[in-house]
């Protein structure tokens, strides 16, 4: 069995099921920072890792480049984005226009069992603070990411949600790239300060927090660094469930 082979126990998958399939698993070590922005990405390889064709790769590494998580360029392939300077200060100046709104709305929309997941989401990202080791730093920023995701949930407007989710994985993407190390990229106790705002109803702390939120995790980036690793080794912890 391939490396990354897509599990399918009733052989009822279809060629798009498997081909969204390989996009969440490429997706997922995007953002979880395992494939590094300027990795490049072979349909050949991409094949062989998930024992598909390459046409079905070519189709996941399109469905990706149309999220603006990976660059396909004429002649030369498609390659994990990389961000530069410029982008990344773009990255964040969208999140302080779409942001402060979804904190306004989740005053006004969030339900108990939202407020509910946010705490219980609080409580996970703690456990993974009190861990070390680069997987655990990796699974740190990414519930970090995820906190804000349920945020938008919690604003009730879908629209909002999967906007949401495009911005953090750029966010995550620039953060793999000019994250300083040992930099915390979204602050544990300033999501509690957010949450509290939240069950007041205080849209307007809610706001002003998140802003000063998204100032500090741009402020912990380091504009000059950058890094790439391996299509294969990104992967590598893949296995058939």
């Amino acid at each position: 069995m391939s490396l990354a082979t897509i599990p399918d126990p009733d052989g009822r998958q279809t060629a798009d099921d498997r081909t969204q399939a390989i996009r969440d698993h490429l997706r997922d070590a995007i953002v979880d920072r395992r494939l590094a922005p300027g990795t490049k990405l072979t349909e050949t390889e991409v094949g062989a890792l998930f024992n598909v064709s390459r046409t079905m790769a070519r189709s996941a590494l399109q469905m990706l480049s149309f999220e603006g998580l990976v660059r396909i360029e004429r002649n030369r392939g498609a390659f994990v984005a990389n961000p530069d300077p410029g982008e990344a200060r773009q990255v964040f100046a969208a999140r302080r226009l779409v942001e402060p709104g979804i904190a306004a709305a989740a005053c006004a929309q969030a339900t108990p069992r939202d407020l509910a997941r946010l705490r219980a989401h609080l409580a996970d990202e703690r456990r993974h603070m009190d861990l070390r080791g680069p997987s655990a730093r990796r699974a740190e920023i990414k519930a970090s990411g995820e906190f804000h995701l349920l945020l938008a949930e919690a604003s009730g407007n879908q629209i909002l949600h999967r906007f949401m989710e495009e911005l953090i994985a750029r966010s995550s993407l620039v953060i793999a790239l000019y994250g300083r190390s040992g930099a915390s990229s979204c602050g544990h106790d300033e999501h509690g300060g957010i949450v509290d705002a939240l069950e007041r109803r205080d849209a307007a702390a809610a706001q002003a927090l998140v802003v000063r939120h998204i100032d500090h995790i741009e402020a912990d980036l380091d504009l000059d660094q950058g890094r790439t690793t391996s299509l294969k080794a990104a992967l590598s912890s893949l296995r058939p469930t």
